[in-house]
């Protein structure tokens, strides 16, 4: 249950940022790993591997599915002339991968993230039809509008067949393109995210000790605060709904993060989500890792990284190829904006008839 608007802002610090160091869970650490005992995890992004990091890629038109998910075609320094057979372009990828891990400093590790964006949901068909002005300032923070609800919103019809093209995009890749099936498996807890990572790998042939068994983070989720779709439901019905679906050590009953009166800003998303590529990093062995989450917490993770801004379509999936390198000493500080009051209508927000 999200909490009520008596909850005073002054709160969100406290409870939206700080609690989060305190979601981990326990899978090995990394057995290569020398990790400072006190420090911090810098990330960049290896380009030249995804068409994604390209600044002549248009995001607005890039199509995954059309594309091999953005893999470049080019050579590594691990391709072998000896090969008994023709490898396909990701299962080069996956040899340099393999070869930087097993061959990197003790201090740095490699991962290749498969970040997918959830379906499209009633709270995107609201937005539009309402447009964002009127959406931020009034709208978002309803339950619904009495003819659709999206508090804690579900993918549309729409945004089910977009699902269902990201699956079977998978289906065609793994059996065609050699792409390595993720090991590990992430979502957000909001239910366009749970029911889309459902869509996307659910019935998948995939390798007998890689089964699709998600965990549910909760710092995989949107900006949090004042929009009703981005206030999660309760874990029993969650694990009612999804009963395959695994939740992190400490995963609260009902939300512990949305405030009815404050937006979770940018920086502060990116504080958040770095939070969560540390959980990842440090706890997780494995080296290719699916996230099924939204536009603004990709947004942050690619800032994090240090990759350029590549907005998704709803549905859309996007690789990027990650390297973490354990740092001693602190961490250099950079500006954190507040979160901000729900913006004030200019306009009457209700002129048109519902959609």
């Amino acid at each position: 249950m999200c909490p009520s608007p008596a909850i005073f802002a002054a709160c969100f610090l406290a409870v939206g940022i700080l609690v989060l160091s305190e979601f981990a869970w326990s899978k090995e650490v990394s057995p290569h790993l020398s990790i400072p005992s006190a420090g911090w995890i810098n990330y960049t992004t290896m380009t030249g591997f995804f068409l994604q990091d390209d600044p002549t890629t248009n995001a607005s038109t890039f199509d995954y599915t059309t594309t091999n998910l953005g893999l470049i075609n080019r050579t590594y320094p691990t391709d072998s002339p000896r090969s008994k057979r023709k490898l396909t372009q990701w299962e080069k990828f996956e040899d340099y991968v393999t070869y930087l891990n097993r061959h990197s400093a003790r201090n740095v590790e490699y991962k290749v993230l498969y970040m997918g964006r959830h379906g499209e949901g009633y709270h995107n068909v609201a937005e539009a039809f309402y447009g964002t002005p009127a959406w931020d300032c009034y709208w978002s923070e309803l339950d619904g509008n009495g003819t659709v609800s999206w508090d804690d919103a579900r993918i549309t019809p729409l945004g089910v067949t977009q699902a269902e093209v990201a699956h079977n995009f998978w289906v065609n890749s793994l059996k065609n393109a050699g792409i390595p099936a993720p090991q590990s498996y992430y979502t957000s807890p909001l239910s366009r995210c749970l029911e889309t990572a459902k869509l996307t790998f659910s019935g998948l042939e995939l390798p007998h000790k890689q089964p699709f068994i998600p965990i549910v983070k909760e710092l995989l989720r949107e900006a949090l605060g004042v929009h009703t779709c981005d206030c999660r439901s309760s874990k029993s019905y969650i694990h009612d709904t999804y009963p395959s679906y695994l939740f992190e050590p400490g995963f609260a009953e009902n939300d512990p993060l949305w405030l009815p009166n404050v937006r979770e800003s940018n920086s502060q998303q990116v504080v958040r989500l770095t939070k969560l590529l540390d959980d990842v990093f440090t706890h997780d062995d494995r080296t290719w890792i699916s996230f099924t989450s939204h536009s603004g917490s990709i947004g942050a993770i690619l800032k994090a990284i240090g990759h350029r801004p590549f907005s998704l379509r709803t549905g859309a999936v996007t690789p990027v190829f990650v390297k973490a390198e354990w740092m001693k000493g602190n961490k250099p500080t950079s500006s954190i904006e507040p979160g901000t009051a729900p913006p004030t209508c200019t306009s009457n927000p209700t002129p048109s008839p519902t959609p």
